[in-house]
């Protein structure tokens, strides 16, 4: 029967460790590699125009509610406040005709983003490829059966985007949701 030194094992745990690091590190890229594929064209779009929210809000279970009491007056001024509070916490609606028009600007070169999904893609710094145009399409539901990259496919990825913006509290122009 052969003896295991000490140092032999000291050595096995060491190797261990140092190899678990490693595959913790390679897990750690892999989850972060993941997250930033799952976001998606839409999400890089989202970000792009509302920004990124670092600053987490409460929870809508956790908004401060009115507490009647005797000394606070009457129940109907009490749901005034809270009317009150509620409104002041919900956020403006962002301006993206604002913001696009801001960044092609700043680009210098000439867009047309009111009607080019390419041009859209390409003032917010995205990849405006036919393979990311095929992901946005997916993304958002396509069901059309026009080839990839046709123009009746663009016209409507702009406008499924552009609506998309709206009902995430983005302000749209009326026309660019027609």
């Amino acid at each position: 029967m052969r003896k295991i030194t000490h140092y032999q094992v000291v050595g096995a745990l060491r190797s261990a460790v140092f190899n678990s690091k490693i595959f913790y590190a390679d897990m750690m890229m892999s989850k972060r590699h993941k997250k930033e594929k799952c976001m998606g064209v839409f999400g890089s779009i989202k970000d792009k125009i509302f920004g990124k929210k670092a600053e987490t809000a409460a929870p809508a279970g956790q908004a401060s509610q009115p507490v009647f009491t005797a000394q606070s007056g009457t129940a109907a001024a009490a749901i005034a406040a809270g009317k009150a509070a509620a409104a002041a916490a919900k956020p403006a609606p962002v301006d993206v005709e604002a913001i696009l028009e801001a960044k092609v600007k700043a680009k210098g070169v000439q867009l047309n983003w009111r009607t080019s999904i390419v041009d859209l893609l390409k003032a917010l710094d995205l990849d405006s490829s036919l393979a990311a145009r095929k992901e946005l399409a997916a993304e958002l539901n396509y069901t059309g059966k026009d080839p990839d990259g046709s123009a009746e496919k663009n016209i409507w990825l702009h406008k499924a985007v552009m609506k998309a913006l709206a009902d995430n509290g983005g302000k749209v122009p009326a026309d660019l949701l027609k």
